[in-house]
């Protein structure tokens, strides 16, 4: 999957952007608050429907502007096939087009267009709570598994109907109803969450060996909401039920789900220091990445905001080496380029970024 064209509209400080990047490498360099940054958050935006950096209302539409507009052409399947598609944000309301046709859900815009995003907060996803880890496994399997989504979707129904009810202080029939309802898209859900992380470990194994060697081997340990080894999610939803009533919500189920690194030179579950934290983050995000190409035949658009100021020059080269041997499309953002020896080898192609324009540099 690689873009051919990327044009941005009053997106933060990019009032009008186009740009044809290459196929390959491509360094976006520019002085602090030039706007690199806000180039891929704009295409995370497109395939997320969601900043990284926050909520569309805190300040990513330009100031004084009705709305943010993003527009991007790709190849896919080895270039035999282009899409295209848009999406215009004011904040509120949306709307999207994908192949010349509008679309109801946001969900059709982000399941066609693959990107895998780090970037300085990325290591919330090691050091930070379960939402963004219960997203990042979602993620994979929402481009990977045809079969997730509807269970998704009818356990968050569910979930959302059973709140409802406690809130209320309903007991039984209705309650019995939508335990079962949520017993049966759970269970299947958290099946597939777990057989999804099991598929990562080889990958994220030979990954974190080669950036993250100090931390010895690396294994993904699966918690899926509930004592999963000693009742099924029924059982476990009706044992909680007096205490969701006093609570007003779902206490136990797969929205509780979560999952950690565990590294053997720190058998003892030791904290990692930020720097460990967003090598095994970025570790997770490159394993997702060779994980979807090897399912779908192609790679994910890679996007690595401020590399040369999160990584020293040893991790710059070793991961620029990879992504290449993998011919995927990354977009590197800096105030200045990686080190030389992670560029020698590499085609790349160069924009400068001042001012809230990016061109070719």
């Amino acid at each position: 999957m690689r873009l051919s064209r990327l044009e941005i509209r009053r997106l933060r400080s990019l009032a009008e952007v186009a740009l044809a990047p290459g196929r390959g490498l491509n360094l976006l360099v520019g002085g602090n608050g030039a706007g690199k940054t806000s180039v891929l958050e704009a295409v995370h935006l497109l395939a997320y429907g969601r900043s990284f950096r926050g909520r569309v209302r805190d300040g990513l539409v330009a100031s004084g502007a009705p709305a943010l507009e993003v527009y991007v052409e790709w190849e896919e399947e080895a270039g035999t096939r282009r899409r295209k598609a848009g999406l215009r944000h004011g904040g509120q309301a949306w709307e999207g087009r994908l192949d010349g046709q509008q679309v109801a859900y946001l969900g059709d815009l982000c399941a066609a267009l693959a990107v895998v995003s780090f970037e300085p907060g990325s290591h919330a996803l090691v050091s930070g709570g379960g939402e963004p880890r219960r997203r990042y496994v979602d993620w994979g399997l929402f481009h990977v598994e045809h079969d997730f989504l509807p269970l998704w979707r009818r356990y968050a129904r569910a979930l959302k109907q059973r709140n409802s009810l406690l809130k209320q202080r309903v007991r039984d029939d209705q309650l019995d109803a939508w335990d079962h309802e949520l017993a049966e898209a759970g269970e299947p859900m958290t099946r597939l969450r777990e057989s999804y992380l099991a598929q990562l470990q080889a990958p994220l194994g030979a990954i974190s060996g080669e950036l993250a060697p100090m931390l010895g081997s690396a294994s993904i340990e699966f918690q899926p909401g509930w004592r999963r080894d000693e009742l099924p999610l029924a059982d476990a939803l009706l044992l909680a039920r007096d205490r969701d009533l006093q609570a007003g919500f779902t206490s136990v189920g797969p929205h509780r789900a979560d999952w950690r690194i565990r590294h053997a030179a720190l058998p003892n579950g030791e904290t990692l220091s930020r720097g460990q934290a967003k090598l095994t983050a970025l570790t997770c995000v490159l394993a997702q990445a060779e994980h979807y190409a090897g399912v779908r035949g192609e790679w994910p658009v890679v996007l690595l905001d401020d590399l040369a100021s999160e990584l020293d020059r040893g991790h710059q080269r070793r991961i620029l080496a990879r992504l290449a041997a993998g011919n995927a499309q990354v977009f590197v953002t800096g105030t200045e380029l990686p080190a030389e020896d992670a560029l020698r080898e590499h085609e790349y192609a160069l924009f400068h970024v001042e001012q809230g324009r990016v061109g070719p540099a």
